[in-house]
């Protein structure tokens, strides 16, 4: 267990390492892990941003991507890794119910989007038109990395609407290199699935390319998914983008739906 004022000391270092991230900070030349994406343009708005969300950095180590022994993960579409549904529990779905009860009475201020701004809730990308956008929180992004608290989502999730936005959701996240234990005793894995964005190929800095559409080779929609074939292609290859990450929708009526993430098209 961390002590409290190393915990403290560490997120404040995270804190400020995202700072110089938001601010723009980038390598020369091909990423680093301080990936500043833009530099690597697109040509198409259309493409879904992928500039590092606070407290969610990439990763240059392969092995993050190893599970730990007793790990069960399944890959989606080679750009996400997703923990396995465990069996059903009536105490884990106890549990749930109750992060879901207490994420509804923490998030309820911000279903006007002004007050979640003003509570450190940032937009992610509010110039591109997505179908889902994510307010993140940096405070909470890193003390997610070494804590759980169901009252502090690292992201809120809003649907733009006439006036303004409409909150429809929340996002936890957790360390990439948590364990399914770990990840489970967050929210259970037999409630929920977790997921990991995988295998990113940046274009050579300045390459214009398409992100999107059946020929795109680049980015979380692209063909390349190893790292040989990025380094064939001259791109730079992280197999890890973010941290694990676990979507909720606090107002559905449907309780299947409450933590399905595949019903709201965006938000992965």
């Amino acid at each position: 267990m961390i002590k409290p004022a190393i915990a403290l000391a560490a997120a404040a270092a995270v804190a400020a390492c995202l700072a110089l991230t938001h601010a723009g900070t980038s390598a020369p030349g091909p990423c680093a892990d301080s990936c500043n994406i833009p530099d690597h343009t697109h040509s198409s708005q259309q493409t879904v941003a992928m500039s590092d969300m606070p407290g969610m950095q990439m990763s240059n180590a392969s092995s993050a991507a190893t599970p730990a022994p007793g790990d069960e993960r399944m890959s989606h579409g080679g750009h996400m890794t997703m923990t396995m549904k465990r069996p059903s529990d009536a105490a884990d779905q106890a549990r749930a119910d109750q992060i879901l009860a207490t994420l509804r009475q923490a998030i309820a201020p911000y279903k006007d989007y002004r007050a979640a701004e003003a509570a450190g809730y940032v937009p992610f990308h509010p110039e591109l038109p997505l179908p889902m956008y994510h307010f993140t929180n940096w405070a909470n992004a890193a003390a997610n990395v070494f804590s759980f608290d169901p009252a502090r989502p690292t992201s809120l999730m809003y649907k733009r609407v006439p006036g303004g936005y409409e909150l429809v959701g929340a996002m936890y996240t957790a360390p990439e290199r948590a364990t399914d234990d770990q990840l489970n005793a967050r929210v259970p894995l037999s409630v929920a699935t977790w997921h990991l964005h995988t295998n990113l190929c940046l274009p050579p800095a300045g390459q214009h390319v398409s992100w999107t559409g059946p020929n795109a080779q680049f980015g979380l929609a692209g063909s390349i998914t190893t790292a040989s074939a990025c380094e064939a292609a001259g791109g730079t290859f992280k197999p890890i983008i973010y941290n694990w990450m676990v979507h909720v929708w606090p107002f559905e009526t449907d309780p299947s739906k409450v933590w399905a993430s595949e019903e709201h098209p965006g938000a992965m």
